[in-house]
């Protein structure tokens, strides 16, 4: 993109949504573009690359809050960079933890199919599990 476009060539280009891209103005992660004489938007490449960060920061599962403190990290470039270390340290272990659930989740539905001897529903070690005893829950 080497001139403005509208917020549908913007929104195409990068794969968000135009009502996300305008989110993303309100909320101050994008700056917001200048107008044209009708007063539609016009985006710069500028744009076109902060949103992509934001896109690609946003896959990796980094909140909107971290999101908003990479951004004003990498507005510095001559600041150390010890800071987004630790942002992304701290989310490594979010994802180590996250994982570590879905594996002991894991665990845990293998070993009730495991147990599933294919008899009758009245057998079943399955939904057996899931259903709650009634006498714990008075």
């Amino acid at each position: 993109m080497t001139q403005s476009v509208g917020i549908g060539a913007i929104a195409r280009a990068t794969g968000i949504k135009v009502e996300t891209v305008r989110w993303y103005e309100r909320v101050g992660l994008l700056p917001r573009p200048e107008r044209t004489a009708g007063n539609y938007r016009s985006y710069e490449p500028v744009h076109l690359v902060r949103l992509a960060f934001i896109r690609r920061a946003r896959e990796l599962g980094f909140s909107l809050d971290q999101v908003r403190t990479l951004l004003r990290l990498a507005d510095r470039q001559e600041q150390s960079c010890a800071e987004v270390d630790g942002i992304a340290q701290e989310h490594l272990r979010v994802v180590e933890r996250k994982i570590a659930d879905l594996q002991a989740l894991q665990r845990e539905l293998s070993e009730l199919i495991a147990s599933c001897g294919q008899g009758s529903i009245a057998q079943c070690r399955i939904l057996q599990a899931l259903t709650p005893d009634p006498a714990a829950a008075a």
